[in-house]
């Protein structure tokens, strides 16, 4: 099978792959599956619009991450938020995939969603700003989930050291029934978010956020580092108090990172889940003595490297196009509509190359469909 790709002329596809079927949780370690949204084809979703999300179908997309014995970390970055997905819809997807989430097992465990302060735009104090972040924290308590402390545009706005970040922090750890994860995104993610934890100096954030953990470590279930700074990573990791995990979110380096010891919460788990899956199991297996299980690990994962760093390019924060992109040529969704009209964020060459390393990484579950959809999407742009 062959298909006209911009930029690389008449491509053959390569022949099929095959997942093993996934039935169970790894047990090596947690990994949570950073889950997008599926926007209404028909809603209003020009950008600045509330979000009309298509509930169907963002629910079924979490039944194919459990399906998996992937956990869900909803309500992120990669479901757009500060990105188009608004807070009345932040709410109710709380909800749903919490509610969603109890058909399969205990929600609070399956299910981990963000709770930030992007609803309070004009929070300007710390005090308004942990109102702000209470609030979104019972909201997720009450539905179920777990809790994961995103990182605040207003907090790094109004922050003036690191002591109104422990402030803040040590507050939000008296509102949380349980531990709760704590989110450090890097400003190539969010520009706003630079500075985070009181310098842009990282040494010396790193230094302030280990301080914040030691001493409120009973009630840190992990940290999700996104820095894309394997060196850095490895070494946050080694200084973390005995029982906090760290959770990688770096999408350039995850297969090193996990082997080494890093649980994981990433955004391109979304768009390679099957193989992701399939190499936990591997690396499962590895640790529990099978000597070729390792390398089983490394093949499987080292062509969804290539796909990933695609996907994740500068702009960074544009990588939800490339997310949505793939799970709409695997069948997922049925339009390549998002919140925001966020589908125009990468140009047609950068989707020409996601489809075709997501192709190499056997990340085509039907590639008849993929490629339909793909001349779809190329007739509509004149091609």
């Amino acid at each position: 099978m062959r298909i006209d790709l911009p930029g690389f002329g008449s491509y053959p596809l390569s022949e099929p792959a095959t997942w093993p079927v996934v039935d169970r949780p790894a047990t090596s370690r947690i990994v949570y599956a950073a889950a997008h949204v599926v926007a209404d084809p028909l809603g209003d979703n020009t950008p600045g619009s509330p979000a009309a999300v298509d509930w169907e179908a963002t629910l079924r997309f979490r039944r194919h991450l459990w399906s998996l014995g992937l956990r869900v970390a909803d309500a992120m970055d990669t479901a757009q938020r500060n990105m188009g997905l608004d807070w009345a819809a932040t709410r109710e997807l709380i909800r749903r995939s919490a509610a969603e989430a109890r058909a399969y097992g205990d929600p609070a465990t399956l299910v981990s969603c963000g709770a930030g302060t992007d609803h309070a735009p004009e929070a300007g104090t710390l005090d308004a700003i942990t109102a702000a972040y209470a609030e979104q924290i019972e909201t997720v308590q009450s539905a179920g989930a777990g809790v994961i402390v995103m990182a605040s545009r207003q907090l790094a706005k109004a922050a003036s050291g690191p002591q109104d970040y422990h402030q803040v922090y040590g507050k939000l750890f008296g509102v949380a029934e349980r531990p709760v994860i704590l989110h450090w995104l890097g400003e190539m993610f969010d520009p706003q978010l630079a500075g985070y934890w009181g310098s842009r100096d990282v040494a010396a954030a790193t230094e302030s956020f280990l301080e914040l953990i030691h001493a409120n470590a009973s009630m840190v279930d992990g940290v999700k580092v996104s820095l894309l700074d394997e060196q850095h990573e490895i070494g946050l990791r080694a200084a973390l108090p005995e029982g906090v995990k760290l959770y990688t979110g770096d999408d350039f380096n995850y297969p090193s990172l996990i082997k080494s010891g890093s649980h994981a919460l990433l955004g391109i788990f979304d768009a390679i889940a099957p193989a992701a899956a399939a190499a936990l199991q591997a690396l499962d297996a590895a640790e529990a003595g099978d000597e070729q299980a390792a390398a089983r690990y490394d093949e499987i994962l080292a062509p969804t490297v290539p796909l990933s760093r695609k996907i994740f390019e500068t702009p960074t924060y544009n990588y939800k196009t490339g997310i949505v992109f793939l799970a709409w040529l695997n069948g997922h969704q049925d339009a390549f509509a998002m919140v925001n009209g966020a589908q125009s964020a990468r140009s047609l060459l950068h989707l020409s190359e996601v489809f075709r390393l997501a192709d190499q990484a056997g990340l085509l579950a039907d590639q008849e469909l993929a490629v339909r959809r793909m001349k779809a999407l190329l007739a509509v742009n004149g091609l």
